[in-house]
């Protein structure tokens, strides 16, 4: 039986020898894409040979692409676990055509593969074909219907519906008819009852589709009609999972030997056998599968946070930690410990495992730790909920309360359910759902985007392999262009216009760099260019308007000052690089930058707090390289193995093509696409605002240079002379500042000890005065201390009074009245809840509060009513 990494393997020899280069998978995690924050499918990196805005040479390609599908369109990830065949990270098995062979050679090629190679029953595969759709005006594919007929039965072919047989990028873009092949892998027996045809597309765990392939021919516009495309292109993806599962005759993905090692891991750290609950099953494919998305999206530079792809990894992160600690009895930190696994699994095929394992596990058990500290916050809050549900004897959590704990404090709604079951209770789960629905109309609202269709003006030629657009920014900041085709963007914000130049010198953001700005100019107008993006590789100038005269001749002119003050912030980011590798060790890899005309932000793996030391360290070493006022040395298009040769510095997680870009100030040499200083002595010189945590192993430099130093030293020089001149400009000023601070601190503690003997006084004073009353000691009155002190005087009351003690406390402080009101356990357990009485009492306060049973606080604005705040609970508690 062939193992999963030999299946690869074949599939990559097989391919090759068709004439197809093998090229290696982009990162999962996409950086230069405005509409994806993942790679979900294995053309993602090919979109702009698509779209024509790459030239397509090779035409033939294939590899193994990381995957992740876990929103969105292609939205797995409440099936991952549950069934045998869903993932969130998947392998994307792929082979491409440019304008090369079409649907004939995609079909041969696949079936040769899937029966000659690997040696797949021919009987037991079946392909579906588009059956048209009236609407798009689209006849049924019975062009890839024919080809088929050369190697399955008739009745092996089935028609398909727009849903299954129609493949689209998005709402608009490429897109085309498609084939899928599918595997019925049940056994005879099942096979005489029902033929497989009858089970396709219809979710059937053993007759599954195992490989899809697109027949890219149309373009779909803003108005939804379609258009050729000016290249046939293949497309193809198959399941990897998929696969090794029917080669090697297993009834699940995770039966096969991609997951079983992990899952044996993972049963050896738990105390548990897979395969005998279906409770811990689910829950070990959850976590044995989101362990794979996770360290994936790490090793290519994503960490768990709270925006955007961060917070899918942070959601798929703690719902494995949510299944462990549930249905596994894990309350420590445990999938971090899988990685090694995984890695030596995996590592031969993807060795950004191997290298970054141990960045993968720092980085995972501190998001562990952390969750664990939050679910258990979490059930206290819970906890809260209910015994409030009880006291109003309701046996239902509110779904606004559900959501409020799964919103703020990360809680998940089936775990609350969980928890409220164990405790005889119910959540709400329509009111949780209303609320969902208005959190997703909110973000809809503000996200909205509406993109018109290009408009053409100028003469392109993309078929024949010419750029749409040329890049000139790096020997530039002028130069003369016209505007290929612009679209209208509506936004919340207003209307802007994205444009095409045929040559620009402005730098579309991208690598960590801001987009350029400036403006576009002939004698009839002037147009300023807002900021500038990179999309598919290309350059897209954001406008306020559209020129009059869109097809006439401008000067591209780049605001040179932003311009230059972001070139020294980047080139000062290579020599921080480099300067951070000298002082804290060759471990320290770049893990994200910002880089701005204002400041500069440099994120980088190191496992602890950089001393002050060392800091000072780093910024001598820069400044130094700075003043020797090193020369930019450029390698342009430089082919990838001679880049790696000259010592250049590649980054995880950065997708780099066959020719690279190097650029070199000294003995920093770096693949980079960006923009520099012309030499290091245009930087002036660097400072560092701060040194910060991001993220476990992950440390943040922010800095500033050249005139933004000046600014912030003469700020410092300006804050000494204020400092000095309200000492009246002693000499030493430092010790003259400690001795004021010292001062002051025994100043305080005077104050603290008059306080404590003022609240030892009016303790003794509500004790004078308490009141016996139906069997309880009641202790109430109004004092002039502020809530804290109440608490403190309450508790001990309460500790000195152990039986029938009622405690309720008027104070006043700084004109704010506070209400203070406290029971021994013995009223508690007779009924006295004090959150439920502090909360009526504290209108009259005109405030709120709440508490526990046997203690609540309540704080308001009107301090005339603090009296009457106080004899009400009084008369609530007593009868009266």
């Amino acid at each position: 039986m062939m193992t999963a990494n030999e299946i690869r393997d074949s599939y990559k020899k097989y391919f090759e020898s068709k004439g197809h280069l093998i090229v290696p998978s982009a990162p999962m995690v996409i950086k230069d894409d405005p509409t994806l924050m993942f790679t979900n499918a294995g053309m993602n990196q090919w979109k702009d040979i698509i779209l024509g805005t790459r030239d397509p040479e090779p035409r033939r390609r294939a590899d193994t692409q990381k995957c992740l599908r876990v929103s969105g369109k292609h939205n797995d990830l409440e099936e991952v676990g549950h069934d045998t065949y869903h993932h969130t990270m998947f392998e994307m098995l792929g082979n491409w055509s440019f304008g090369d062979y079409f649907k004939e050679g995609a079909i041969d090629m696949a079936w040769e593969y899937l029966v000659d190679v690997l040696k797949l029953n021919p009987a037991d595969l079946y392909v579906t074909v588009f059956e048209g759709d009236a609407k798009e005006n689209l006849s049924r594919d019975d062009e890839a219907a024919g080809f088929w007929l050369k190697h399955v039965p008739a009745d092996h072919i089935i028609n398909g519906n727009k849903h299954d047989n129609f493949w689209e990028m998005g709402d608009t873009g490429p897109c085309g008819p498609c084939s899928e092949i599918h595997l019925d892998s049940r056994t005879a027996e099942q096979k005489a009852l029902v033929p497989g045809r009858e089970l396709v597309n219809k979710d059937d765990p053993q007759v599954i589709e195992i490989w899809n392939i697109v027949f890219m021919q149309f373009e779909r516009k803003a108005d939804g009609h379609l258009e050729p495309l000016s290249m046939n292109v293949i497309d193809t993806g198959m399941g990897f999972e998929r696969l090794v599962r029917a080669i090697q005759g297993k009834q699940s993905n995770y039966d096969t030997d991609i997951f079983q090692p992990i899952i044996k891991a993972l049963g050896d750290k738990a105390g548990v056998t897979y395969g005998q609950d279906e409770k811990t099953d689910i829950a070990m494919r959850v976590i044995v599968d989101h362990l794979r998305a996770i360290s994936f999206s790490i090793a290519d530079g994503q960490l768990p946070s709270n925006a955007k792809a961060g917070y899918v990894i942070r959601r798929i992160l703690r719902r494995a930690v949510r299944y462990g600690y549930t249905f596994l009895g894990q309350k420590q930190a445990f999938i971090y410990t899988l990685v090694p696994t995984l890695a030596q699994e995996m590592g031969g095929a993807f060795p950004e495992l191997v290298a970054q394992k141990d960045f993968i596990m720092k980085v995972m058990k501190e998001e562990e730790d952390s969750f664990l500290r939050t679910l258990e916050n979490g059930i206290r809050l819970l906890n809260g909920v209910m015994e409030e549900s009880r006291a109003a004897g309701s046996t239902e959590i509110a779904g606004e309360k559900a959501f409020t704990l799964f919103d703020t404090f990360g809680f998940p709604l089936d775990l609350t359910e969980l928890i409220c079951r164990e405790n005889g209770m119910t959540v709400d789960e329509a009111g949780f759902n209303t609320e969902m629905e208005k959190q997703k109309a909110r973000a809809r609202n503000a996200a909205q985007v509406e993109m018109g269709d290009w408009h053409i003006v100028g003469e392109t030629d993309a078929a024949a392999g010419e750029e749409l657009s040329t890049f000139v920014g790096y020997d530039y900041t002028e130069y003369s262009c016209r505007i290929l085709k612009y679209r209208e963007v509506k936004q919340k914000k207003g209307v802007v216009y994205e444009a095409i130049l045929n040559q620009t010198p402005f730098y579309g953001e991208m690598g960590g760099e801001v987009g350029d700005s400036g403006v576009l100019v002939n004698d009839e107008e002037t147009i300023k260019v807002l900021d500038t993006k990179k999309e598919n590789g290309v350059s897209v100038h954001l406008l306020e308007r559209i020129p009059a005269h869109p097809e006439a001749e401008f000067m591209a002119c780049v605001d040179v000052d932003r311009r230059r003050a972001t070139e020294a912030n980047h080139t000062c980011t290579h020599l921080l690089d480099e300067a951070l590798r000298t002082v804290l060790g060759t471990h320290v890899e770049q893990k994200g930058s910002l880089v701005t005309p204002d400041y500069l932000r440099f994120d980088f793996s190191h496992f602890e707090k950089v001393t002050p030391e060392q800091l000072r360290e780093v910024e001598h070493i820069v400044n130094e390289r700075i003043r020797e006022d090193l020369p930019l040395q450029e390698y342009r298009d430089t082919p990838m193995e001679e880049a790696k040769k000259l010592g250049a510095i590649a980054l995880f997680g950065e997708k780099y093509g066959d020719k690279v870009r190097v650029v070199q100030f000294g003995s920093s040499i770096e693949f980079c696409g960006g923009c520099h200083a012309q030499s290091t002595g245009r930087i002036g010189m660097m400072r560092i605002v701060s040194e910060s945590s991001v993220a476990a192993g992950v440390r943040r430099i922010e800095a500033v240079t050249g005139k933004a130093v000046e600014a912030m030293m003469d700020k410092q020089q300006d804050l000494v002379a204020d400092l000095r001149a309200m000492f009246n400009n002693v000499p030493d000023l430092i010790s003259t500042v400690r001795k004021a601070i010292d001062d002051n601190a025994g100043l305080r503690r005077q104050v603290d000890e008059y306080k404590a003997q003022r609240a030892l006084q009016f303790k003794a004073e509500l004790i004078e005065k308490a009141r016996d009353i139906n069997g309880m000691k009641v202790i109430s009155g109004i004092i002039l201390v502020d809530a804290q002190a109440a608490k403190d005087i309450a508790f001990q009351l309460r500790g000195q009074f152990s039986e029938n003690l009622v405690v309720v406390i008027g104070a006043i402080f700084d004109e704010k009245p506070s209400l203070t009101v406290c029971f021994s356990d013995d009223l508690v357990a007779n009924g006295l809840n004090a959150g439920a009485l502090v909360r009526e009492a504290g209108r009259l306060i005109k405030g709120g509060g709440g508490g526990q049973p046997h203690f609540a606080t309540a704080g308001g604005k009107d301090p005339e009513g603090i009296l009457s705040a106080v004899e009400k609970v009084v008369d609530l508690v007593t009868g009266k």
